[in-house]
């Protein structure tokens, strides 16, 4: 997707109720203030009952959420960028 949008896809599941971390990929060329990817603690998922079904069902929904955000871009702009996050 591009520099930063992790922040956009942890912020969209976060708010369609699933939270995760937005993490840095490795060879990525942006701050870590900003990273392309996320983190999701499978651990967080098995203490809670969750089996392989259960996780491809959490793929897909992710999935879904990412359709709806992949077009979003990180502003170049710093001061346009603090105001979005």
């Amino acid at each position: 997707m591009g520099p930063g949008s992790g922040i956009f896809f942890s912020r969209a599941l976060d708010k369609a109720g699933l939270t995760l971390n937005k993490n840095t990929i490795p060879g990525e060329q942006s701050s870590p203030f900003y990273p392309s990817g996320v983190r999701l603690g499978t651990p967080a998922a098995t203490s809670r009952g969750m089996k392989e079904k259960d996780m491809k069902k959490i793929g897909a929904y992710m999935g879904r959420v990412l359709d709806v955000i992949k077009s979003y871009r990180l502003p170049t702009d710093k001061e346009t960028r603090l105001k979005l996050l």
